[in-house]
């Protein structure tokens, strides 16, 4: 593991000159060991530098040292791609989430709706930084599943940050279509499909994403009440005046979910947000969503609605007019693992418990925390291969299969035994602790996080 570990960090050793690559290794295998707060101390304190003096060179590292985030994610993308989604289709979700923190000094934070707590009845507010995250869905082979796997993440303040600044404020869907062309100059060849939500159903930043020379495919929820159109005739020789962008108006979809005359096809889900199996009923066809002002769109809707009435009967987006509806529907239930994961990075990773107030410092830490989930994954990966990653379980909880928890357990188990135990040449069963790390032992787990 110790080779294989120090394998996977040397990719991103390019980035960093050689007198800051040593502070960072320091960094990353702390921030994996550390629990409770991803501080810069706590890390120094779970690796045993507790008496370092320059402990202030560490900080540097996120305040002003000079390395690109982007090009560390461009290399963790590449390397995640490699691992698991050598062949085939990318897909990858696109969402945003708020990170709850207070301070005068952290200039880029806002008041947004906290998506956690609120409700359709109930509306929360959360004080914090806005962060869009883009994540891979690729299958896990120990778990058995599709994990979200989050490789770059950008801060998108709120138009108020923007208000004392000469910057023109962007939007979400500005913010995301930058990510999204960075991808595909970092993966030309690929194809690469992109999910998101309703936040991302904009028909200018849907037609932008599809004019390029290796265009994406994208999978968004669609408004029920869109207006659809029939594509726009054929024009006629000699006609004159500016050629026609749309033809007949369609029903909406709402009309055509309530016409008893649609035909509908039912299917077994064997995923669906979670449980097992989910019995679903859809319907699809294609059109050209047109809004005056606006370029014309061809896609694929999708309306899928549950027989028995557990959920709300919804609408799908997709660009590719090939692509088929069931397709269409196994990519975009994939996002719900994007949900887990941002629960996950606050649960185990410790993100919106760091302390930075510098700019740049909070530019670098939340991204990084997100990457480290994907960077613990790989290694999980490598150690399930040798049978390493076991499922924890209890007499009152029946775990099927790994989870984040389990992959997390598993690598720090590894980086703890490499350096530290030395068993015993006449008893097998005991294994010899020298001091130092019992006493690194002893401040991660008896003192408070």
């Amino acid at each position: 593991m110790q080779t294989e570990y120090t394998n996977v960090l040397a990719l991103f050793a390019i980035h960093f000159s050689t007198e800051l690559w040593p502070l960072v290794q320091v960094l990353v295998t702390g921030a994996i060991l550390a629990r409770g707060q991803r501080t810069v101390t706590a890390i120094l304190r779970v690796m045993g530098l507790s008496t370092e003096k320059h402990f202030v060179n560490y900080h540097r590292i996120l305040q002003r040292a000079r390395w690109s985030s982007h090009a560390v994610s461009q290399t963790l993308l590449r390397l995640l791609v490699t691992t698991f989604v050598p062949t085939g289709p990318i897909v990858i979700g696109g969402d945003e989430t708020i990170e709850r923190r207070r301070g005068a000094k952290i200039k880029a934070k806002g008041i947004y709706r906290d998506p956690v707590r609120s409700s359709h009845s109930h509306f929360v507010k959360a004080s914090g930084l806005r962060w869009v995250t883009l994540m891979l869905l690729a299958p896990i082979p120990f778990a058995e599943r599709i994990w979200a796997l989050p490789f770059l993440t950008v801060l998108a303040p709120s138009e108020r940050f923007y208000a004392q600044s000469v910057r023109v404020h962007k939007k979400l869907t500005d913010v995301m279509r930058q990510a999204l062309l960075q991808v595909r100059r970092w993966l030309p060849d690929r194809s690469i499909v992109f999910v998101a939500d309703s936040s991302y159903a904009v028909l200018e930043f849907l037609w932008q994403m599809t004019q390029l020379a290796n265009p994406l495919t994208l999978v968004v929820r669609f408004r029920m009440d869109a207006a659809l159109y029939e594509p726009a005739p054929p024009r006629a020789p000699n006609a004159k005046g500016r050629p026609r962008k749309k033809g007949k108006r369609l029903p909406t979809l709402v009309a055509v979910a309530a016409d008893a005359a649609t035909v509908w096809t039912t299917q077994v889900m064997r995923q669906w947000y979670g449980e097992v199996k989910r019995t679903i009923e859809f319907t699809s066809n294609t059109a050209v969503w047109f809004h005056s002002g606006q370029p014309p769109l061809p896609i694929r809707w999708v309306i899928v609605r549950d027989p028995l009435g557990r959920f709300k009967t919804q609408a799908l987006l997709c660009t590719d007019l090939n692509a088929t509806p069931l397709q269409i529907i196994e990519w975009f239930i994939q996002r719900w693992q994007m949900e887990v994961t941002q629960r996950e990075v606050r649960e185990h990773l410790g993100v919106e418990t760091q302390r930075q107030w510098s700019d740049l410092a909070i530019l670098r830490t939340t991204p990084a925390l997100f990457g480290l989930f994907s960077l613990v994954t790989v290694l999980a990966h490598r150690l399930a291969q040798h049978g390493k990653v076991l499922t924890r379980e209890t007499a009152w909880y029946a775990k099927p299969r790994p989870t984040f928890s389990d992959a997390l357990a598993a690598v720090r188990l590894e980086l703890w035994r490499q350096p530290t135990f030395q068993m015993s040449k006449y008893n097998k069963d005991i294994a010899k602790l020298p001091k130092t790390i019992f006493k690194r032992f002893a401040q991660a787990l008896c003192y408070a996080s």
